[in-house]
């Protein structure tokens, strides 16, 4: 996949993320796309929803995954993703077997955004090096600066920031 179909994805991870904001939850979005880049799942963020705190979009899309295929297919598939994945989504996505993550906008960049807003307490460890302390590689592309506007829009209003 070239540049532009990554961009394209993301988009629509945007997209998933403006609809979880418009149903009560917090504004995050992935998508998974199999080898051929074609959409497989989607998923927004379902926290306030289903009332489960590891309702994170990868996380709630990365369980419905490991349902529906194998390791080895999810291998050769890729998570797709607004923000970079947060520990916890990171640790599923490299539990699941899925072989590369794309996000568009830097975990770090959310924590300027949410300041101390405790519906979304963020870690400061990007997924790059969770991904290194483990076992096998999951490939990571990001972040895509092309989005960034749209990403960041849907989030515009949402969190409180520390006086």
């Amino acid at each position: 996949m070239n540049r532009s179909d990554h961009v394209a994805l993301l988009l629509r991870c945007a997209e998933l993320s403006r609809i979880a904001r418009e149903t009560g939850n917090t504004p995050f979005g992935a998508l998974l796309a199999g080898p051929d880049g074609e959409i497989l799942l989607e998923q927004g963020n379902v926290e306030v929803a289903e009332n489960d705190c590891t309702g994170h979009a990868e996380t709630a899309l990365v369980r419905a995954a490991s349902k529906r295929w194998s390791k080895a297919f999810l291998a050769s598939c890729a998570l797709y993703t607004t923000l970079e994945p947060c520990a916890m989504c990171s640790g599923a996505v490299y539990w699941s077997g899925i072989g590369r993550v794309v996000y568009g906008v830097p975990e770090r960049r959310l924590l300027e955004l949410t300041g101390s807003d405790e519906r979304n307490p963020t870690l400061d460890l990007p997924c790059r090096k969770i991904f290194a302390s483990g076992q096998r590689h999951v490939e990571v592309l990001g972040p895509f600066e092309e989005v960034s506007s749209q990403v960041l829009a849907v989030h515009a209003g949402f969190w409180k920031k520390a006086p």
